[in-house]
């Protein structure tokens, strides 16, 4: 699946934010220069990821086909929860020695960090999309489980959680950085035209 805008906006306004703070009185002391540094490489690791990620589903039994998390996923959601625990570590065990500034920066990067991977896991990592020839189904990380008939899927578009899939009962939403995910939106999508195309001769021939 190609980068969307958003995986491109975001890390630039982020580096771009952490200069300009950079340059002002207040936060000029921080080391913003090797958060941008962790920014960037982040990002270029996360672009290696990315261009390894599967774009088909995985078989299962029962002619199943199956979401799987990818490298990303995996790299945002374990890499953000161990980066939180070294700044966290910094917090406790050198506390005495920042200013206080500094302790309040490198909390609120901890607890970001913190809720990043705790919404990466739960949105991604622990959750259960599939599909067969009738239906998909999603079983989240608190055990909702969600089912739509292909035929009463009406559309499918991207948002900033990922892809949802809207039918006449519900909807699904999954990540994009799912190993399948882009196999799974193009079959949405030509079952969402199909439905629209069907639902029009109907109407013109009432």
């Amino acid at each position: 699946m190609p980068l969307r805008w958003q995986e491109v906006a975001l890390p630039l306004v982020v580096i771009t934010l952490l200069i300009a703070l950079k340059y002002l009185p207040m936060t000029a002391h921080l080391p913003l220069s090797r958060a941008a540094g962790v920014v960037a490489f982040g990002y270029a690791a996360f672009l290696a990821l990315r261009l390894i990620q599967p774009e088909e589903g995985i078989m299962v039994e029962g002619g199943w086909s199956e979401l799987r998390p990818s490298l990303v996923e995996y790299f945002a959601c374990y890499g953000s929860a161990a980066l939180a625990a070294v700044l966290l570590s910094a917090v406790i065990f050198m506390g005495s020695a920042a200013d206080t500034t500094q302790l309040i920066a490198t909390y609120l990067a901890v607890l970001l960090l913190a809720a990043g991977s705790i919404g990466i896991g739960m949105a991604g990592l622990f959750t259960n999309t599939r599909w067969d020839n009738r239906q998909v189904t999603q079983r989240t990380a608190r055990g909702n489980e969600t089912t739509l008939d292909w035929a009463d899927v009406r559309s499918v578009n991207p948002n900033w959680r990922g892809i949802t899939i809207t039918g006449t009962s519900g909807r699904i939403t999954f990540s994009q950085f799912h190993g399948g995910a882009s196999q799974l939106a193009k079959h949405a999508a030509t079952r969402a035209q199909r439905n629209a195309e069907t639902a029009t001769k109907a109407f013109a021939t009432l």
